[in-house]
């Protein structure tokens, strides 16, 4: 496991979860992710991607929501949690995160190679 993994998942066990409201997909767009976070995500072909990207969504955003949550990437993690990306229906954690927390996501998203989701 690189640094880079190991780092994804130390942060990813310090964001707060909480429930979304049903149906809404309102925080869901293209977003950007590093090669590891990517690694986790199910496969899209291009032309998957290209449909999604057209209708500014993300290619893993489903009927039902998201099909790749377990494994979505910090940056979803962090919407709804943080003062700085709120939910848009009000939505949020009991305790939201953590700002040294999220200053660490952004410094590992500033440091690693981003790819679109």
């Amino acid at each position: 496991m690189t640094c880079t993994n190991r780092q994804i998942d130390q942060l990813r066990r310090q964001i707060p979860s909480f429930a979304c409201e049903p149906g809404c997909h309102d925080c869901c767009g293209p977003v950007t992710a590093s090669s590891e976070e990517m690694a986790r995500l199910p496969h899209r072909s291009d032309a998957e991607h290209n449909v999604a990207l057209a209708a500014w969504n993300c290619v893993h955003l489903g009927l039902n929501g998201c099909e790749a949550y377990a494994e979505r990437p910090l940056i979803c993690r962090l919407f709804g949690t943080t003062e700085s990306l709120p939910c848009p229906r009000g939505r949020g954690p009991e305790v939201p995160t953590a700002p040294r927390v999220e200053k660490q996501v952004h410094q590992l998203i500033a440091s690693t190679r981003q790819v679109l989701v």
